[in-house]
């Protein structure tokens, strides 16, 4: 299939990515658009893993707020290079997360700073559950693991479906990033307030 400029074009609206990945994923797909982007979110991961080395030390502090000053949000993304940090890109994409924790409240930044003792709650709990469905035990383990992933989810920032876009998470929205600079891009930490809220006490 002869893979023409417009659908070059339209994969970069689409994706964010360079020309001639585009053209890559659409030749390698036979021009099929969701092959084509899958090739393309693979090569986004593979391109994270070999920058997950580099030192990621500049970048941006994004805040948003919303319901007029009701919830405020600060995330802290870091980069390589104060060059990439001050792209548009780069600092759309430290919006969009802020943006995401305003919405979405999660409760960790990813799956490890879960608790060992979290986790055991939540498997307690499922485990009362099957229980009381009268599911057979040899199930189980399969069950669990699925409400395992659907709760990091729901809490983990990373593992959240992007507001924007909920056919990719929001470490694919960085994975992507990631292939489209070059550079290793972390996101560090962030804070949500609400005001009104209860203090958690330290």
């Amino acid at each position: 299939m002869e893979i023409t400029s417009g659908m070059v074009k339209e994969l970069r609206d689409k994706t964010g990515a360079g020309m001639m990945d585009c053209k890559a994923a659409l030749a390698a797909s036979g021009g099929d658009f969701d092959q084509a982007i899958d090739f393309l979110r693979k090569k986004g991961m593979s391109a994270a893993t070999k920058r997950s080395s580099k030192a990621a030390k500049d970048g941006t502090i994004a805040t948003y707020v919303h319901m007029g000053g009701k919830i405020g949000v600060m995330v802290e993304l870091n980069c390589e290079t104060d060059f990439v940090a001050k792209t548009e890109q780069f600092q759309i994409l430290a919006k969009d997360i802020a943006m995401q924790v305003a919405a979405t409240n999660p409760t960790f930044l990813n799956v490890q700073e879960i608790s060992a003792e979290t986790l055991e709650r939540e498997k307690e709990i499922y485990k009362s559950q099957l229980l009381a469905e009268k599911k057979p035990e040899k199930i189980w383990d399969k069950i669990i693991e699925g409400k395992l992933a659907k709760f990091y989810e729901e809490v983990c920032l990373v593992n959240q479906k992007f507001i924007r876009d909920d056919s990719i998470t929001v470490e694919t929205l960085i994975n992507n990033m990631i292939a489209k600079t070059g550079e290793n891009i972390i996101l560090r930490r962030f804070v949500r307030f609400q005001l009104g809220e209860e203090l958690k006490e330290k």
